[in-house]
């Protein structure tokens, strides 16, 4: 890990055209091995600046992929520094998000609804597509989306993915697999 960190650390410092260090101190690196780990993620991530009170919605959010993404969209484009949304999974599966950036937006808009302490809002009987896809209860979906890197250490992913990554690197021990299992399943 600390090889593969320190790559991407020296590209983002070439990138943004400084040097020094480019990880904190609390960065903690975790595999994602499937569409729900991925989106609980992406939605942790996206809604960190309103869990903050920096700001109301997702489209005020500063230096967030769901701003950007928003910010591009109205203009029918996709930011190209960010991977674009390919849609539902299937077979032959093209590069990107398995899921719809439509999907994706209205999943954080709404989930950034319920963990608002200033809102008495909860959804009844929404259809949110994406959950309903990785079959992830509401729940369970705001505590990943509210305490995903409290709740998860390691690689992350429903229990066959886990499985699977376990046993590519030849662990016996799965880090996580009572929450996988309780949050993922």
């Amino acid at each position: 890990m600390r090889l593969l960190n320190e790559d991407i650390a020296r590209r983002a410092n070439k990138e943004d055209n400084c040097t020094g260090r480019f990880w904190e101190g609390r960065f903690k690196s975790q595999a994602l091995l499937d569409e729900a780990a991925l989106a609980a993620c992406m939605a942790y991530v996206d809604l960190n600046p309103i869990r903050a009170k920096m700001a109301n919605t997702p489209e005020d959010s500063g230096h967030t992929s769901i701003k950007q993404r928003l910010t591009y969209a109205k203009d029918g484009k996709q930011p190209k520094q960010l991977q674009r949304f390919s849609g539902m999974p299937r077979k032959i599966m093209p590069k990107g998000l398995p899921f719809e950036l439509r999907s994706y937006i209205e999943l954080v808009e709404l989930t950034g609804r319920c963990i608002r302490e200033d809102k008495r809002v909860h959804i009844d009987n929404m259809n949110l597509p994406l959950l309903e896809r990785v079959n992830i209860s509401l729940e369970n979906w705001l505590k990943l989306t509210t305490q995903f890197t409290r709740v998860f250490h390691g690689a992350v992913g429903r229990p066959a993915s886990q499985e699977g990554y376990c046993e590519n690197l030849n662990r016996k021990r799965r880090a996580n697999i009572s929450n996988c299992e309780k949050l993922l399943a």
